[in-house]
């Protein structure tokens, strides 16, 4: 819920300390900003974006795929992360959380936080995406989730030296930004796609692979700030009835470039069920002083 971590949170316009009275956020500089009846908030710098982010279709797909529990291993490689680090900050540097405090940039559904914030019972998140049906179904994916509406690209509202964790999972990474919310030693947890994810199903006509290269950028966008303590590779093959195959095609980066009808002609001409290789990579990032240290807010 909002009122939980609403103490972790920086207004957009002028980056004070935001407080919820009753439905709406506001600042000590008279910033408002309603709550929406599904529970989450707008803190759209600006009050817009050019991103639109995943579409419902999208949205719905990828919290019935993974419900199902398809990607269960990847779950626990993330949560595992967060465990492995949960004692590692510098406890005397958290500012505005004694506890373990967890961002996900890029949430989507909120199921990955959900799994960390199960295995870290003391712990609180907020779940932040550009999609507005992303933030409705982060808004009720967990009790102890705030959902914001934001774009990862812009200033984070969230409030300098304030979080331990921050998590991307297939999703964007703002590594300025990331280091600036985070605590001294607070971790940065990464779950990234290798060349062979999904390798059998982004064969087909249309639909978008994985670039080579995204190990070998990841590393060079953290490096200054960040440095990696761990890693786990997440490897296995999954046999995918056609449903759930028209999830996982229709919840991905290939559901902006395939319509629905030609994916679902694509995926009539596949085994039932298919197997798919599923390989996923999960790092675990501390945060490194910089020279230029900003101050906290």
């Amino acid at each position: 819920m909002l009122a939980d971590v609403i103490d972790l949170l920086a207004c957009p316009h002028c980056e004070s300390a935001l407080d919820l009275d009753d439905n709406v956020v506001v600042c000590d500089r008279g910033h408002s900003f309603d709550v929406a009846r599904q529970g989450y908030v707008s803190l759209l710098a600006g009050g817009s974006t050019p991103f639109t982010g995943d579409t419902a279709d999208m949205i719905a797909a990828r919290a019935d795929f993974l419900g199902a529990g398809h990607y269960d291993p990847i779950r626990r490689a993330v949560a595992d992360a967060c465990l492995d680090t949960a004692d590692t900050v510098d406890t005397d540097a958290v500012v505005a959380a004694a506890d373990t405090a967890i961002l996900e940039v890029g949430a989507g559904t909120g199921q990955y936080l959900a799994s960390v914030l199960d295995a870290l019972p003391a712990a609180r998140g907020i779940g932040l995406d550009v999609s507005k049906p992303a933030v409705r179904r982060i808004a009720r994916s967990h009790p102890r989730t705030g959902a914001i509406l934001a774009d990862a690209w812009q200033r984070l509202p969230v409030k300098s030296a304030s979080l331990t964790h921050v998590l991307s999972v297939f999703a964007p990474r703002n590594a300025a930004e990331s280091h600036r919310v985070l605590v001294p030693g607070g971790t940065l947890v990464v779950a990234t796609p290798t060349s062979e994810h999904l390798r059998e199903l982004v064969a087909l006509p249309g639909m978008v692979s994985v670039d080579d290269r995204k190990t070998e950028r990841l590393s060079s966008a953290l490096s200054g700030r960040f440095e990696r303590t761990g890693r786990t590779d997440v490897r296995f093959t999954a046999a995918l009835p056609c449903e759930a195959l028209g999830l996982v095609a229709g919840m991905g980066p290939s559901a902006h470039h395939v319509t629905s009808d030609r994916r679902a002609e694509l995926l009539a001409s596949l085994p039932d069920p298919f197997e798919v290789t599923v390989s996923v990579t999960v790092t675990s990032w501390r945060r490194v002083e910089t020279a230029d240290e900003p101050s906290a807010s």
